[in-house]
């Protein structure tokens, strides 16, 4: 596993980073192949936030994109909230992908690009889309915790677009 630790705002000690390198450490064994962790660690300048120390950290795997972010008043309780959260998402699929039974998804996009020319795009991403069946890309718009997924299609070769319905089930969208 290869991990980075970097601060925003803030100058990271060696003393943060052996700790978060510690924590985070202990994800790897149930981590299945090689993943990179990107830790960034932050202080919020704003005196009204009481919970200033933020830790966020993506996990990149063969499978899905993990991510998490936690604040609180010390960087240390910070980056332990940010282990528990993670160590829960990783448990969390997989549980999902023993039970569904499918091999591992091949790719997690951050967010759905927008290519629009709405005057409110304030950030566009970039994604690979790589080909997945409807039932993995469910699994991959559960795992991100975002409201709808895009994907290609393995059977048609289509782009597609999976979302969660207000009664909490899924939609597909394809394109004629």
């Amino acid at each position: 596993m290869r991990l980075q630790v970097k601060g925003r705002n803030v100058e990271v000690s060696e003393q943060i980073r052996a700790y978060a390198e510690e924590k985070l450490g202990k994800l790897e064994r149930q981590l299945n192949g090689p993943t990179r962790v990107e830790v960034e660690l932050a202080v919020e300048r704003n005196p009204s936030i009481a919970a200033n120390n933020i830790a966020e950290a993506t996990i990149w795997t063969k499978g899905p994109v993990l991510r998490a972010r936690e604040a609180s008043g010390d960087m240390k309780a910070s980056i332990d909230q940010l282990a528990e959260k993670l160590e829960r998402q990783v448990t969390r699929y997989r549980e999902k992908r023993r039970r569904y039974g499918q091999r591992e998804p091949q790719v997690a996009p951050e967010a759905p690009s927008d290519d629009g020319d709405a005057p409110l795009i304030v950030k566009t991403k970039q994604f690979a889309v790589k080909p997945m069946s409807p039932e993995e890309a469910v699994l991959q718009l559960e795992l991100i915790g975002h409201d709808f997924f895009v994907f290609r299609n393995a059977e048609t070769g289509d782009v597609n677009v999976v979302y969660r319905r207000r009664d909490g089930r899924y939609g597909l969208i394809e394109p004629q």
